[in-house]
């Protein structure tokens, strides 16, 4: 700045030529004109960030995976180990950490800081083998194109790091006593002592200064016939099981969120214990092992398995009303034939029941109401973004969601012929849901506008009237296709 400066006051204050001021200071007659006659105005530096999480489309859709993750409640958001995976499945080449930078990037003021002024230290525990801690964790799946809750019975072992998850459909006590006895298959084995919290289905009252817990009979008789130990955590202490704790926010974040698209719970079970049984190779934190090596030198402390199983179910009485119905978990079910009798007993099973009439009769039999339990997928409001960001929709969440034929009409890279389409649908949710839209879709598709249902307009379209043909057809038994 201070050769600048002289440049210009020689030029302006004492009116020398370009040639002077050039052989005076010993300068390129360019430079010299450059600075004395041209204004010299700061610039401000745009400044673009590089590499591949901005110069391709991964970070785009990234960010779209967390404007949508927004929406939702914390516990249902990607981790950042999830959504590294599910780049990873569409080809990405670069690190963890490129992808971890990206999202403190991203997520820097959108989200609010929490004020933390809590010391966070914690006194390090030393956890034998064949202990265990046990609990529920509310998690959810998509079955049939709906949400369906799910109660996840999560069992940790602490000396292993390994953990066990049986999905149940509630938090009844047939539900964790079954819970249990299936992860107890599972594990092929029972540990010595099981530590709970102090949930009223296996607690009648909490442990105090003077008294220590009380246990239902019910759970009570569950533990001897297996022989394990029951613990009670003192009220409100959930940090005297951290390690189950951890492992139902592990559970959820790596292997239920997005939620699963699952046939029924059998099969979310068989899935668990898949994706679990292969994250037992993974190296424990500390010990620097693999867990399934110290899973396997734990299961020489654990005990073994009766040789019969308990037989998990829980009878009581109830009234029908005069119009034959009885409650049950909080739903009038209709008996036929119940009022005919003064009293009935209810045989209620983790999943079924049967209705009995004084002489033993089963007069009805069916699966529990929750069993048929399932929330809508709010798809108006998913549709209405999807509108703002076209782009998004094969990489959403929700998109593995929709049924075939939707899925399909929206697979398509014409981004304004997919507003369109969204748009239509869109409109057809007023009076329809989404299964209802995919099974009616071809008489539906024939009120649509010339516009959106003519092939030749649109050259990326196909043609629905084959789109059924080109599903695999079912293999029948001695036939060779």
């Amino acid at each position: 700045m201070p050769e600048i400066n002289c440049i210009k006051l020689m030029r302006n204050q004492k009116s020398l030529s370009i040639n002077h001021i050039s052989k005076t200071l010993g300068i390129n007659w360019r430079t010299a004109k450059k600075y004395a006659d041209e204004d010299d105005l700061p610039v401000e530096i745009e400044r673009k960030k590089s590499g591949m999480m901005y110069e391709q489309k991964w970070g785009e859709i990234v960010g779209d995976w967390l404007w949508e993750d927004q929406k939702l409640k914390r516990k249902e958001r990607r981790n950042n180990k999830g959504i590294f995976s599910a780049l990873q499945e569409m080809g990405f080449k670069g690190s963890y950490r490129t992808v971890s930078y990206f999202i403190k990037e991203w997520r820097e003021g959108r989200e609010d800081i929490e004020d933390e002024t809590k010391d966070k230290n914690y006194e390090r525990l030393i956890h034998p083998p064949a202990e265990a801690q046990l609990d529920f964790g509310l998690m959810q799946a998509v079955q049939d194109g709906k949400y369906k809750d799910v109660h996840c019975l999560v069992m940790s072992l602490p000396f292993s790091n390994a953990a066990y998850v049986i999905p149940l459909p509630a938090e009844n006590q047939e539900c964790l006593l079954y819970g249990m006895k299936m992860i107890f298959k599972q594990l092929a084995g029972i540990p010595k002592k099981i530590r709970i919290d102090n949930m009223k289905t296996a607690v009648i009252k909490p442990r105090n200064r003077n008294e220590e817990a009380v246990f239902t009979d019910e759970f009570l008789h569950f533990a001897n016939h297996y022989g394990f130990e029951p613990q009670a955590c003192n009220p409100y202490s959930g940090n005297e099981k951290g390690s189950v704790e951890n492992k139902v926010g592990y559970v959820r974040y790596n292997f239920i969120t997005p939620a699963p698209v699952i046939e029924d719970l059998e099969h979310l079970t068989r899935l668990l214990e898949q994706q679990l049984t292969t994250d037992r190779q993974r190296i424990h934190y500390k010990k620097q092992v693999p867990l399934q090596e110290l899973l396997e030198e734990e299961h020489q402390y654990l005990l073994e398995l009766p040789e019969e199983e308990y037989p998990v179910f829980k009878e009581e009485k109830v009234k029908a009303n005069k119009y034959g119905e009885i409650t049950l978990d909080k739903v009038k079910v209709y008996v036929p034939k119940a009022y005919n009798y003064t009293g009935l007993s209810v045989v209620k099973y983790w999943n079924r029941f049967k209705v009995l009439s004084p002489h033993g009769e089963i007069l009805y039999e069916d699966n529990r109401p929750y069993m048929h339990k399932n929330r809508e997928i709010p798809w108006k409001s998913i549709l209405k973004a999807w509108l703002s960001k076209p782009r998004s929709v094969p990489y959403s969440r929700f998109s593995t969601y929709l049924p075939g034929r939707v899925y399909e009409y929206f697979n398509i890279s014409n981004l304004s012929i997919r507003k369109e389409r969204i748009n239509w649908v869109l409109a057809l949710l007023a009076t329809h849901d989404m299964n209802e839209i995919n099974k009616e879709f071809y008489d539906l598709l024939n009120g649509q506008t010339d516009a959106l249902k003519d092939p030749e307009a649109h050259p990326y379209d196909i043609d629905w009237n084959k789109y059924d043909q080109l599903q695999k057809a079912p293999e029948i038994e001695g036939e060779v296709r």
